[in-house]
């Protein structure tokens, strides 16, 4: 009996090991492949698969160069643009308060490090290699960083893996976890195992605490979102942009940030539709000039372009298009109201950005993955909208109802001040 038992037990571990592997296997074969389908992609027209490919060309003699010796680093990861965001908090409070440390900071994504490759408050900004067995220990030999962030949602096998046998801690910060993540079904064993490199996890509510210990996860902090020190900071340190100023002037203002086409079908005809005294600032998600010349030709009112508003006379038109990025968090201090594009597909923007200066925030169906926008909307300081008919009649209802602007208004502003503190929770634990 003893003797099958542990004929059995060894059975049972052999098969684990070989799931363990299999699984790893397939894993760096997709992984493999992910830059031939980039290449067809990049042959095909796709810029941002060309900038993909381009960054990484020679990555690993360019960070040779750059790296001066004798450096403590701490290495943050953001997969775009969007997590960057997320962690900038971090960074420049790292760079405040430990100065000793240099910031290596890495992106996955073009939209992400083209924004930002310039960005001062890192030390060192580059795409990161491929995510293969050799390019892990290639990377982590020439960085050597004493502590790792990870923001949200990267979860890369073999960096975790070459990490975890180093024993360099690694932290999973402002991450949000929900039911239908791989983690959490019946085929996640290989996944959920990638978790356990982690050092600890900063979670952004309870939900995604509790759905951790379903696993057998304990090392996680509920420590909110970082986005929210990030916007409080942008909002209390924004600058005037005097020609959107003129622009506005005495006049209630909706500003529309970050939209896409199906947002701006439904805003180009309500502006074409609405009677009321008000103008309207446009900051499209793409700027290029076919999109821009789109949006132009579908607005019936007077409009003018950012880049033209010097030498005009501002107070003639009724909507300005934004044409240049990285002053959208600035615009939102001329509104009333915000709308903010990407709820027609596959899911909202910042929101943040709007509400931290006190305007009511209005977006699209598709918005359920972001716990921002749920709890804002059961609050009454955001509200979702499915079509023309259910827009206009928020829209309307409030610009011309001044007690309910004021109220949603102020919903939203308290809701961003309730929530900073992120940031100083996550060094506390990380650096002490």
């Amino acid at each position: 009996m003893k003797n099958t038992f542990y004929r059995v037990y060894a059975n049972i571990r052999t098969f684990v090991s070989d799931y363990f592997m299999l699984m790893a296997i397939i894993y760096n074969i997709l992984i493999q492949l992910f830059p031939v389908v980039i290449f067809v992609s990049s042959v095909f027209g796709n810029t941002k698969a060309r900038l993909w490919l381009s960054g990484r060309k020679d990555i690993f003699a360019r960070i040779r160069e750059q790296l001066k010796p004798n450096e403590k680093r701490v290495w943050i990861h953001a997969a775009s643009l969007g997590e960057f965001e997320q962690g900038r908090p971090l960074i420049e409070k790292i760079r405040e308060l430990y100065p000793e440390f240099k910031i290596f900071l890495t992106f996955f994504s073009p939209s992400g490090y083209e924004i930002r490759k310039d960005y001062s408050g890192a030390d060192y900004v580059f795409y990161l290699p491929l995510d293969t067995r050799s390019n892990a220990k290639q990377f982590i030999d020439l960085v050597q960083p004493e502590k790792v962030l990870f923001i949200k949602y990267e979860f890369w096998y073999n960096y975790l893996t070459e990490l975890k046998s180093r024993g360099i801690p690694v932290y999973l910060c402002s991450a949000i976890f929900r039911d239908n993540q791989v983690f959490f079904s019946w085929y996640g064993v290989w996944f959920r195992n990638m978790l356990s490199s982690f050092t600890w996890f900063f979670v952004q509510n309870k939900l995604s605490k509790s759905k951790l210990e379903t696993i057998g996860i304990s090392n996680a902090t509920i420590s909110g979102d970082t986005r929210f020190d990030r916007v409080y900071d942008i909002a209390t340190q924004s600058h005037e942009i005097e020609t959107v100023k003129t622009f506005v002037g005495q006049r209630y203002c909706l500003v529309a940030g970050s939209t896409w086409q199906p947002d701006e079908e439904l805003l180009s005809k309500y502006i074409n539709d609405s009677q009321l005294p008000i103008v309207y600032i446009i900051a499209p998600h793409e700027i290029d000039g076919s999109h821009i010349l789109r949006l132009e030709s579908s607005i019936q009112k007077k409009s003018i372009r950012f880049s033209e508003l010097k030498n005009n006379p501002l107070a003639d038109y009724q909507v300005l298009i934004i044409d240049n990025i990285g002053i959208l968090s600035s615009l939102y201090r001329y509104g009333k109201v915000a709308y903010i594009g990407g709820g027609f597909g596959k899911g909202i923007h910042n929101i943040l950005e709007a509400a931290a200066f006190g305007l009511p925030v209005i977006f699209g169906p598709n918005h359920n993955k972001f716990q921002e926008a749920l709890d804002l909307v059961n609050r009454g300081g955001a509200f979702a909208i499915s079509d023309f008919n259910s827009i206009k009649i928020r829209l309307d209802t409030l610009f011309t109802d001044q007690k309910f602007l004021i109220e949603s208004g102020q919903i939203a502003e308290n809701f961003v001040k309730q929530n900073v503190g992120a940031t100083d929770k996550i060094l506390s634990h990380m650096m002490k």
